[in-house]
This record gives structure tokens, sequence and C-alpha cells, in this order.
């Protein structure tokens, strides 16, 4: 049926019947009455393909047929292939949920944002817990300000029901999530800069002069000096 459907979108040699077309190939583009055109098809033994009908005059091809198509299903897959399929992930969350578990939630949402999904995140209010309504829009705010780096905000929280939802779509659609090694090779180069870092005061603290430096030793020298002057005195 889909082989189908894509043969079904060209016209090709005598069902094309427009007074001429434009030819297009090799860089190169010409207009030709249509008989003449399925003679030159002909003569080099392949055929004539119309691949824009809507164009004036109408654009054709000189190919095999067959060729064409495996051509068009080919780029088909490999458009196919390309797509980034986004789904949405939920998190939940309760009215007065707990810092250990709001960090625990964050981390995945971030995950998500990053594996390029969408967010959906909610507050549930069970029973009477619907009181505490406002504390729910507090928590969504402070969970989308915490994800800017890596979401972005589709709409403020809006209460539904017992559910007030919140929704964030990844800033970079499909950003593909770091490798363990590559998170590696950061963790061992920051370390090697905090080293670095700590090396270069340690030698800077090592040249400062005792009892506070020069700028205490020419205060130290100049009130023993002037003690001297007074007791000359």
């Amino acid at each position: 049926m889909k082989n189908d459907s894509i043969k079904n979108q060209y016209r090709v040699n005598e069902q094309i019947r427009v007074r001429e077309v434009r030819i297009v190939g090799e860089g190169e583009s010409t207009v030709v009455p249509t008989r003449q055109a399925l003679d030159m098809a002909r003569d080099q033994g392949v055929d004539l393909v119309e691949i824009s009908p809507n164009a004036n005059p109408p654009v054709c091809r000189l190919i095999d047929y067959s060729k064409f198509l495996y051509q068009q299903k080919k780029r088909q897959k490999e458009m196919k292939a390309k797509q980034v399929k986004v789904e949405v992930k939920e998190i939940r969350f309760g009215p007065q949920t707990d810092e250990h578990d709001y960090q625990f939630k964050l981390k995945h949402a971030k995950e998500f944002l990053e594996e390029g999904n969408k967010v959906r995140a909610y507050v549930f209010f069970r029973g009477r817990s619907i009181l505490f309504k406002e504390q729910g829009e507090v928590l969504l705010l402070r969970f989308a300000n915490d994800l800017e780096e890596y979401g972005k905000v589709e709409g403020m929280p809006s209460l539904e029901g017992k559910k007030m939802f919140l929704y964030l779509a990844p800033k970079k659609t499909g950003a593909q999530k770091k490798s363990q090694q590559a998170r590696d090779r950061e963790a061992a180069a920051e370390a090697d800069n905090n080293r670095r870092r700590e090396e270069a005061a340690a030698e800077r603290k090592a040249e400062t002069p005792a009892n506070g430096g020069l700028f205490a030793n020419a205060k130290i020298s100049a009130d023993a000096l002037k003690k001297l002057t007074e007791s000359e005195d």
C-alpha cells in the first residue's frame, strides 16, 4: 500500500498531458514541448517523470522510473530515521513533597529534558490537601526555575480538577545525553584545575613575607625608630 501511494504521486510518460515541460538535471534546466521530452526519454532509454506538477510549466526528470521510485523511498526512509520521537514524561509531586524526594525527581526531569523529551510535572491534591494549592503552585514554579537551563516552560501552572500541571519542553530537541566517559573526563579535568589552583595559592602563600608582609615589617621598623628617637630626647 505504501509503495502504491508513492507511485501514484507522480505522472510518467504519456500520463503527462500538458503542452510543455521543464526538464531538469545535472544543474541544467530546459523548457521543451512535452512530445519532444518524450522523444528524448525514449532515445535515452529512460522515462519522463513529472516531479513538480504545480510549477509553470511542470518540472520533469529524464530517469528510469523504477530507479526514481527507489530514490524516493530511500529518501523518505532517511527522513523518518532522522525524526526525533518526543515523549512526554510525567513527574508527580504531593503538595508537601520533602526535599530529598524533590531533588530525586528534579534529577530525573533533567535527564528527560537532556534526552529531548517533554516533561509534564503535576501536584496531586488528595482530599482536603486541595487547601494547599498555593503551596503546590510555589513548588512547580521552583521546579521550573531549577530546570531553566534544561527546559522552557510552555505555560504557567494550571489547576485541572485535583491536579495542578506544569509543562516543560527541552531547549535542545534530541540533545544527546553525555556518555559516562565524557563525564569522567570533565570531572578529571575539573579536579586537575582545582589541584593547580591550590598549588598556585600555596606558592603565593610561601612567597609572602612573615609577620604580615612588607607593609607590616615597614610599620614595625617605623615604630622602633620612633621609640629610639624618643629615648634619645
